[in-house]
């Protein structure tokens, strides 16, 4: 968004805790830096003051404030721990949203389809313009990739490598998106695969994905799975298991996972314990999500699991979502026939504060390897080269 100086707030204007802190993080107010914040209308102060984080991504939303690189600008906030500072201002909010986490199972069985309506349904056409052709909409794998579809190829790859998959093995893919890992898996290892996932949209695309091949794609959640199955794999679901049930989800990969089998997790992981998901990834993107903690992942499998392998890639998580968001404006001239301009606004929020996220190390990406104790192969960890 283009912006005249006389449609500026006057920097003298803004409360000394916002100016405190966009000077402490380097960012100018009205400033000339690709970073610098244009603050367009004055209720974007009470906003920010009243509800924090919620508040300043609801307050770009409604274009009260823009930026030539809001990614840029949003990581030099995060790097300089704002969060803390917002919250801080929003204390009874983020109290609020712990205290809902602690006595309500806001992943329970009856709620596990929520996130499938309201982000995973949100439009093919919106995920089939922003990602690769397979449509991964998980990190992505840059050490030696020159494109976004190279990177989600070769994570693949590298992801099938570390399950040891071995023709006529059946491998069971818990939340399975549009099929791009079980297409791949069934084509390329010659394995079976079951798929499941909580998106109706999402399985009636992976169904014709992996048409002819030895697929099924089911909507189930994993607490109703029977059977057994030589490995299982997780990638990009666990952010929306719930620390209410990790036992129930560990529990049932461990009954799903034959006494020789390797189970592979690829997911979001944070530094801070039991902490609540920010307030406006929740209300507009991910309802009812939990990034795990190392501590809160390693009391879980505990007795139940033996960890082979731990690998974190965090940083490829921003080139990811930059990828991701170039795709995404480069479509918006068509897309924008769909979506309206306040969509377009909260999914670049989206995109580009996540993007800072992992820029500033708030966030890890990990991808985790466990077998039964009862597995005498010796694993070796993998990290191929392509």
């Amino acid at each position: 968004m283009k912006t005249h100086p006389h449609d500026l707030v006057d920097a003298q204007k803004v409360p000394k805790p916002i100016a405190g802190l966009l000077h402490s993080a380097g960012i100018h107010i009205n400033g000339t830096e690709p970073y610098d914040i244009q603050i367009l209308d004055e209720r974007l102060f009470n906003a920010v003051l009243s509800h924090g984080s919620i508040g300043l991504g609801e307050a770009y939303m409604n274009g009260w404030w823009t930026v030539a690189r809001l990614d840029e600008m949003m990581f030099r906030l995060m790097r300089n721990n704002a969060d803390e500072h917002t919250k801080a201002w929003t204390k009874m909010q983020w109290l609020m949203l712990a205290l809902r986490e602690k006595v309500i199972n806001l992943q329970a069985p009856t709620r596990a389809f929520q996130v499938g309506e309201h982000h995973y349904d949100t439009g093919n056409d919106l995920f089939e313009a922003m990602l690769d052709p397979l449509m991964i909409y998980s990190c992505a794998y840059w050490e030696q990739a020159r494109d976004l579809e190279q990177a989600q190829l070769h994570k693949l790859d590298m992801i099938c490598q570390k399950l040891q998959l071995q023709p006529g093995e059946k491998l069971l893919d818990i939340g399975c998106g549009w099929g791009g890992l079980a297409w791949y898996a069934a084509t390329h290892f010659d394995v079976q695969v079951l798929g499941i996932t909580v998106s109706a949209q999402q399985q009636q695309y992976a169904r014709a994905r992996c048409a002819g091949l030895p697929v099924e794609i089911e909507l189930i959640d994993y607490r109703d799975l029977q059977g057994q199955y030589d490995k299982v794999v997780s990638v990009g679901m666990f952010e929306h298991v719930g620390l209410k049930n990790y036992p129930a989800y560990f529990d049932a990969v461990h009954r799903l996972l034959k006494p020789d089998g390797l189970f592979l997790l690829h997911t979001i992981g944070g530094f801070n314990k039991t902490e609540a998901t920010d307030p406006w990834i929740d209300k507009y993107i991910f309802p009812n999500g939990k990034i795990p903690s190392p501590s809160e992942i390693a009391e879980h499998v505990d007795g139940r699991l033996v960890l082979e392998d731990w690998h974190n890639f965090g940083t490829d998580y921003d080139k990811t979502l930059m990828a991701w968001h170039a795709n995404f404006e480069k479509a918006w001239p068509t897309l924008q026939a769909n979506y309206d301009e306040r969509f377009h606004r909260m999914w670049t929020y989206y995109l580009m504060t996540c993007a800072a996220y992992f820029r500033a190390r708030k966030g890890m990406l990990w991808q985790l390897v466990f077998s039964h104790r009862e597995n005498s192969q010796v694993y070796r960890s993998k990290r191929p080269r392509f």
